[in-house]
């Protein structure tokens, strides 16, 4: 039997150069999302600045990539210029790569690491709307594998990283013999900090110098990640060439339109039945009240989902560390990648399962497997093996839940584009602020308060989902009375 029947395998031969160009640039935005965490101590001894200010970078970038998330639905009226916004994206992250270790102020990073995040943010936008668009229907599939390529550049990136991260303090001063933290202090400040730095009150109380001789090799690491990234702004090029939008090749019949069956493909210049009717109030007077309640619930949906993500990975290693578990550093430094290795593997796994299942009965799958893991972890709080294997499983579960969602919405409201900007802006949204509001529940309730928290987030996204169900049917039903 055939993994996939010939009909999908035409669509993705007939599109293959599009379709390997964005899941590429999703591996750029993995790369620039992971890096961070393990390197901003070495990046602290490169500004010579205090824990407190350093974490002021990890906001930076979070606050602009939600941004970029919001702006990136501007660029979706042409192919040329979401191309050339994805070009000038992919482009601009190998640049603050190759800029980053010439950042010695902390002021500086932020403003680099801003500056990408509004990168991250149109990319992870313009990426999703295009497969949308490009294949609407079996839109499922290859929103898994494109989702996918995040997992695989954030598993790279650390990997870049981590030869060049200092073993020892990384800023010499007059007495640092005396007091400098030891390399498991170290170890336990980068685990820590890969949460956002939201546990920073935590661990303020080990001495770290800012004034001194400044000794770290990070600089090798940025650089060999923008040499990596490099090829993906070759490959956007190399696609708007293609597709024969530069000056230089604007004469004779674009390739895409002889690939489309009519002139007014949802991937073509001239998509304007495509995101119109998002930003026309006119014409949104007369949608039904449905059409809005879509959006919103499929966008609060992905608000708590990726907010669990969030959330889990910014915090499982404070809740190891910290009573009744008090696992050792190493082995609660682990958790972090188990997790998302797990959300990679899975949604390697997912990307045949939604060619065999439909989204919805997905999406049950997932978001009951996730309530019923984080119950589990409740119940076996004291097991520090359970943790490990809870942390592989709910990875595993919540692995599809965004692209999910997304092929869902996008093909009940028939793929006006609308849906795509809404639903990422909403997990960009909740990503950042729910670690926010667990991080203030755990410094207020302990650790096991995290557990709570994303326990019952994953409960009410569940509830969301039945009710999303629920108007999805009364759409259509709205729809099929005006027609007929």
């Amino acid at each position: 039997m055939k993994l996939l029947d010939e009909r999908i395998c035409s669509l993705f031969k007939r599109h293959w150069r599009q379709t390997l160009t964005y899941w590429s640039v999703f591996f750029s935005f993995g790369l620039c999302i992971a890096f961070l965490g393990p390197t901003v101590l070495d990046l602290r001894c490169q500004t010579q600045s205090t824990l407190q200010q350093i974490t002021w970078v990890f906001f930076s970038q979070q606050f602009f990539l939600l941004v970029g998330s919001s702006l990136g639905g501007l660029f979706k009226k042409t192919l040329q210029s979401s191309l050339s916004a994805l070009f000038s994206c992919t482009l601009i992250i190998s640049l603050v790569f190759a800029i980053i270790p010439l950042c010695n102020h902390v002021i500086l990073l932020a403003v680099a690491m801003a500056i990408a995040g509004l990168a991250m943010g149109v990319i992870d936008t313009i990426a999703n709307l295009q497969l949308v668009k490009l294949f609407q229907k079996d839109s499922a599939l290859f929103l898994q594998a494109l989702h996918f390529f995040i997992g695989l550049g954030a598993l790279v990136s650390p990997l870049v990283a981590y030869p060049f991260l200092a073993n020892d303090s990384c800023v010499l001063g007059a007495n640092w013999t005396a007091n400098s933290s030891s390399p498991s202090d170290l170890q336990h400040l980068r685990e820590s900090l890969a949460g956002h730095g939201a546990a920073i009150r935590n661990i303020s109380q080990y001495p770290l110098h800012t004034e001194g001789e400044v000794i770290t090799r990070v600089s090798y690491a940025f650089w060999i990640m923008a040499l990596i990234n490099l090829p993906v702004p070759v490959a956007v090029l190399s696609l708007i060439y293609h597709e024969r939008l530069l000056p230089c090749s604007s004469t004779g019949p674009r390739l895409l339109d002889r690939d489309s069956p009519s002139s007014t493909s949802p991937t073509g210049d001239s998509g304007q039945g495509h995101g119109s009717c998002c930003c026309n109030p006119a014409k949104l007077r007369d949608r039904p009240a449905t059409f809005f309640l879509l959006h919103i619930l499929g966008g609060a949906i992905l608000f708590l989902t990726d907010g669990i993500i969030g959330s889990y990975a910014g915090f499982v290693y404070t809740y190891a560390v910290s009573p009744p578990l008090l696992m050792g550093h190493k082995n609660a430094g682990c958790l972090d990648s188990v997790f998302w290795a797990s959300i990679t593997v899975g949604r390697l796994a997912f990307i045949y399962l939604s060619y065999r299942f439909q989204a919805p009965r997905l999406l049950t799958f997932s978001l009951v497997g996730v309530i019923l893991v984080q119950c589990l972890v409740l119940i076996f709080y004291t097991s520090c093996v359970f943790l490990f294997i809870g942390t592989c499983l709910l990875g595993l579960c919540i692995s599809s839940v965004f692209p999910s969602v997304l092929a869902f919405t996008e093909d009940v409201l028939d793929y006006k584009g609308c849906a795509t900007t809404v639903l990422v802006t909403s997990a960009s949204t909740g990503e950042m602020i729910l670690q926010l509001l667990v991080g203030s529940v755990i410094q207020s309730q302990g650790s096991y308060s995290f557990l709570v928290c994303c326990t019952i987030a994953s409960c009410i996204g569940f509830c969301l989902f039945l009710l999303l169900l629920w108007v999805q049917h009364s759409h259509r039903n709205c729809s099929t009375g005006k027609h007929t």
